[in-house]
């Protein structure tokens, strides 16, 4: 019963997340604007001309991919630890403990 109302619980808060939608309350504009402003033309000049001096120096980090072991191992022995418990109750049902 207790896990019943936590559920009940848990769906009754999430009916009110507000969603995620793309669409937004007006249609979006197919023209794009006359002339972009002027802090925006500076800031891209300022840009280009950023990427322009380092682009000799610039190396990305080699991330790789992340060591998944330890959550294999701990998955693992959790799902065996739950096995054992089941199977200890069932024992423990037919034994008539």
């Amino acid at each position: 019963m207790l896990t019943a109302t936590a559920a009940g619980a848990l769906l009754g808060a999430l009916w009110f997340v507000p969603s995620a939608n793309a669409t937004g309350e007006e249609p979006a504009r197919t023209e794009p604007s006359a002339a972009p402003s002027t802090q925006l033309t500076q800031q891209a000049r300022a840009a280009s001309e950023a990427a322009d001096t380092s682009a000799d120096d610039t190396r990305l980090a080699d991330t790789g991919s992340f060591d998944t072991t330890p959550y294999i191992v701990g998955g693992t022995a959790f799902l065996a630890l739950g096995a054992g418990f089941v199977a200890y109750s069932v024992r423990r049902e037919r034994l008539g403990f």
